[in-house]
């Protein structure tokens, strides 16, 4: 039915041509005229000229001049050019010749959201970038980061998996603490979410653990309109101890004015496995085996199958997508709702996330416009079918390890139809994953209503009061039939479930006013409130007398089905505050001029009375130097900003400046409730003396554009200092007290460079051709440190305690602290020239630069996307490759990859932490490529429609030998988090979706 469906629109479209033909053949006159600035009377190169009503035309040449041959029947033309408003010129009887001028458009005159406010683009003082629908990634996009991924120049967005709902890592101007949380405050529609995790997270017995999913995957992509980048401390100190790390601000579309519009919108993906692991094919595996152990031993392991894991456990996977919008609205109001649904299925079989949610924005407005009521509202149901791929399984590895590392001559079955599980230690990866069920269901509700009432016509008061709310529930179960050490012959059950129930309160004045001689003044004066409690609960069950998974999950409680001593549970509750004062002035002065200060006192429960509030200021200014006489005719934008400020930070456990103390066998902090035999017993001191992390910011930039803004962008320099890192320092042991948190006296440093470019190449009605470039340069390092922190776990066979990375003085954070390897000596043994010890190899898996290149083109009713995206100067720990592909786990019967084969590496080698498992991990990646075509639809009932086709993640050039270069699984030490750690990572998807969308 599609191949008709196109046929016949090519039949359609070649009689329309022979039409368009037919007409101009008719009685033809043609016109002249130039094209000139109606201000300064230059002429205007490659303005567009077109018959009215077609898609004939021309473009003037260097004297602003054009020709144009027009029917007699012809009524008008319509004249366009970037940066200018466009004229309908009428066509009169007789005249051949016309002289037209055009007077600037609105340029820099778009609205861009700040906190609390809004101003126009050329007002913006501090670091922002604006990112409207048209410049979001198109195809599979699952949460509001990935739309932007690549598109800002200065922030790396990385998807820690590739599996469906996997968590991102957000970083806006580089990594600035040793916490766990770097990602910026987002805020939705005036609400600050919390920033942790929303869905449970889990432990897979005898597997290791698993992460909670992206929190912010309860917003349909569909629904947001922009979402503007706060960068500097000048932008973000508004929010105070909340924007240490930026701030992303996300607005959700409303109604348009005018006549409902019904809005349809579909994706079918289809995905592959953008790369597979180089493992041996079974006859390289003996081969490679015997080479170790002889013929005997290779006839003994040889189980006479043919097995490829990896066909086994990938699939191509489908996508499914659909959107539902209604909206509109008047003078006095607007309304929209909303629903879509997703389904996702993970190229990883068995994996999959669902998403239903709805949506309303409306707003009104009451006595003469001087009262608007408002309200956003979003609803969201999830459903993730998870697979038991892990963050820290040891040496018999979880479900992507066991693929790797299985033996590809081991059958899948017995003749009995049964898992041929062979032992603990090597598990059947079809085993792990069949008999094994796990899932995640997590229901969300976001949402405020305002009130802003016009006291006069200067001064206004707005009230907010904001909602998230959030139940979550996970169950990961395993049937005793699973030879997985601490499961066979017992099973086991595990339960999580998290409530999150925060609250929002805010109160501002805001204030216009005319100060006099060419002196505009806005302020604004507010106050915050938030209330961020979380309630939990977990309990584990083992001991069933069952097989069936089924069984288990639904009747856990029954005596019938599992021993009663098997069961233990844990549950919490903790409560923390939020009060803020805050303030900020506007002077615009002879609209040259423009001055920003601001000013927020937050009070925070997290720490003790003596440090609860902090201070955070910050000052901006910016010089249009376009308006000043000496500025160059060239300059059609030009203007110089300065910033510095102080921005703060708080996001660390709850209650860690009181002693606290565990119930048995359980921790907990002060609030917490746990159920266990046992007495009290202190586990951390007191640490009144805990206080704000803090970063210090200053920004200069400079906003320029040629040629009407045909070519414009920035050029930032920023310096970011954070000081009092908040840190969980572990006791020398034995000790009372295992940990305590404390601020660490020492500062990271990010210092850098944001270079951001928009060329019009060309525009005209028959063809446009946009190039939008951004890269970004940033240096981090740690200064006045006089201590060090080891971080980077590394899991495998011998490698208990094993670690990575260092924190120290001089070095980046997270920098590689390794053996120096250098090769394999006769007996294939490593060889370490500079000692079998660990060092600072200068090696760093922070990037150094970051840069994204979109071309877009427009050809008649075609648009054509295409965008690269990449990071440079950064390494990756291999280990994947450190515990799985070594000769020593060859010699053991475990598949390894390729270049294990004659490496010269002995099957007795320790697979010690060395460089040899680090490799560059600099990246070009064609992220997103789209192909649109939007159909003329007439005066009828479809107002809009537009079929595409787009390709994500189709290529990467990268020497790194691991399946993605762009991945980061959590591998801390002691609560200190880790970056650019490789290990056995959920894998990436090529993605080719077909999409349509159409409005009535």
């Amino acid at each position: 039915m599609k191949l008709n469906f196109f046929h016949i629109r090519s039949g359609l479209g070649f009689v329309l041509m022979l039409l368009l033909t037919s007409a101009t053949g008719l009685a033809q006159q043609t016109i002249t005229g130039t094209i000139t600035d109606a201000e300064s009377g230059d002429p205007l190169i490659g303005a567009s000229v077109v018959i009215t009503g077609s898609t004939t035309g021309t473009v003037t040449d260097f004297d602003g001049n054009f020709n144009l041959s027009v029917p007699e029947a012809a009524a008008s033309v319509t004249v366009s050019y970037t940066g200018y408003g466009s004229r309908e010129i009428p066509l009169v009887e007789g005249q051949t010749a016309y002289d037209i001028q055009l007077t600037s458009g609105e340029l820099l005159q778009e609205v861009v959201v700040v906190g609390y406010g809004a101003v126009k683009k050329q007002d913006l003082t501090g670091a922002v970038t604006v990112l409207s629908e048209e410049d979001f990634n198109k195809g599979v996009i699952t949460s509001p980061e990935q739309l932007i991924q690549g598109r800002a120049a200065g922030v790396q967005v990385t998807q820690t998996s590739g599996e469906p709902g996997a968590g991102v890592n957000f970083r806006i101007r580089g990594t600035s603490s040793v916490r766990s949380n770097n990602n910026p405050l987002f805020v939705v529609d005036g609400v600050p979410l919390s920033g942790e995790n929303t869905s449970a997270d889990g432990n897979i017995g005898g597997l290791g653990n698993t992460s909670a999913r992206n929190p912010l995957n309860f917003l349909n992509p569909s629904d947001i309109e922009s979402i503007n980048v706060l960068k500097d401390a000048s932008a973000t100190a508004i929010y105070g101890s909340r924007g240490a790390n930026g701030v992303v601000i996300i607005t959700t579309k409303s109604g348009a004015g005018g006549q409902g519009i019904l809005t349809y919108e579909t994706n079918i993906g289809i995905d592959q496995i953008s790369k597979r692991y180089n493992v041996l094919g079974p006859q390289e595996f003996l081969d490679a085996y015997r080479s170790f152990n002889g013929d005997a031993a290779t006839e003994a392991l040889d189980g006479g199958a043919e097995v490829d894991w990896q066909d086994e456990l990938f699939r191509t996977a489908f996508t499914q997508s659909h959107s539902l919008s209604f909206g509109g609205g008047g003078e006095d109001g607007s309304y929209r709702f909303s629903a879509s649904y997703l389904d996702q299925e993970g190229i990883v079989e068995q994996s999959a996330l669902q998403r239903i949610s709805a949506r309303f924005n409306g707003s009104k407005r009451f006595i003469d416009d001087r009262l608007g009521l408002a309200t956003q509202v979003t609803v969201s149901d999830i459903h993730d079918d998870n697979v038991p791929i892990t963050t820290n399984a040891g040496f018999e590895g979880d479900l992507l390890g066991n693929v790797l590392k299985a033996n590809p001559t081991q059958p899948i079955y017995n003749p009995d139809g049964t898992f041929n599980q062979v032992s603990q230690t090597e598990p059947n990866p079809l085993a792990l994953l069949n008999l094994y069920e796990g899932f995640t269901n997590t229901l969300r509700l976001l949402g405020n209503v305002s009130a802003e009432f016009a006291i006069t016509d200067a001064l206004s008061f707005k009230s907010v009061y904001g909602i998230d709310r959030s139940f979550s529930s996970r169950t990961d179960a395993q049937s005793r039939d699973q030879r997985v050490q601490g499961v066979e012959n017992i099973g086991r059950l595990s339960l999580n479930d998290l409530q999150v129930n925060n609250d929002l309160w805010e109160n501002y004045f805001t204030l216009n006013a005319p100060l006099g001689g060419a002196i505009d003044f806005q302020g604004l004066l507010g106050y915050s409130y938030q209330r961020f409690e979380r309630i939990g609960k977990g309990a584990s069950y083992a001991n069933f007398r069952t097989s069936d998974l089924d069984i288990m999950i639904n009747n856990v409680s029954s005596a019938d089905q599992v021993n009663g001593t098997g069961a233990f549970g844990n549950s919490f509750r903790t409560l923390d505050e939020l009060q803020s004062y805050f303030g900020r002035i506007n002077f615009d002065i002879a609209d040259k001029y423009l001055v920003t200060a601001t000013l927020r006192a937050d009070g925070s429960t997290r720490f003790g009375d003596g440090n609860r509030y902090g201070l955070f200021p910050s000052f901006a200014f910016k010089w249009r130097l376009l308006e000043e006489l000496f500025a160059p005719e060239a300059f059609s934008d030009l203007g110089l900003r300065i910033g510095y400020g102080v921005t703060g930070n708080q996001e660390i456990p709850h209650n860690q400046y009181q002693r606290r103390q565990r119930y048995g066998n359980y921790g907990y902090n002060a609030g917490t409730t746990t159920i266990d035999g046992g007495g009290l017993g202190t586990v951390a001191f007191a640490n009144p003396d805990l206080k704000w992390e803090s970063t210090s910011q200053i920004n200069a930039g400079i906003d320029w554009g040629f040629n009407n803004n045909r070519i414009s962008g920035s050029i930032d320099y920023y310096y970011k200092s954070t000081n009092d890192l908040l840190i969980q320092v572990t006791s020398a042991q034995p000790a009372v007290q295992p940990f305590v948190w404390q601020n660490l006296d020492a500062n990271v440093v990010n210092e850098g460079v944001e270079l951001a470019i928009n060329y019009i190449a060309v525009d005209n009605d028959n063809f446009t051709w946009d190039v939008i470039f951004n890269v970004g340069y940033n240096n981090n390092i740690v200064k006045d440190f006089d201590g060090l922190i080891n971080t980077g776990e590394i899991s495998g066979q011998g490698l208990t305690g094993a670690f990575a990375q260092r924190i120290a003085n001089g070095q980046p954070l997270y920098a590689f602290f390794l053996r120096e390897f250098g090769g394999y000596d006769a007996e294939g043994n490593s060889i370490y020239p500079e000692g079998d010890f660990q060092q600072f190899t200068g090696q760093s898996p922070l990037p150094k630069y970051t840069g994204g290149l979109t071309n877009q083109f427009g050809f008649g009713n075609f648009d054509v996307n295409l965008f690269f995206t990449g990071q440079f100067g950064f390494y990756i720990y291999n280990n994947t490759a450190n515990a799985f592909f070594t000769a020593g786990a060859l010699a053991n019967g475990r598949n390894v990859s390729e270049e294990v084969v004659g490496n010269g590496e002995g099957n007795l080698n320790a697979p010690d932490v060395s460089t040899r498992f680090v490799e560059k991990g600099d990246f070009v990646r064609l992220q997103n490529a789209s192909i649109g075509y939007t159909l003329p639809t007439g005066d009828g009932i479809l107002s809009n429609m537009r079929l595409s086709v787009t390709g994500q993640n189709l290529f990467v050039i990268t020497g790194y030998s691991g399946q993605d270069p762009e991945v980061s699984i959590s591998k801390p030490i002691n609560g200190v988090p880790s970056v650019g750690i490789d290990y056995t990572a959920y894998p990436r998807a090529r993605t080719i979706t077909f999409g349509l969308s159409a409005s009535f």
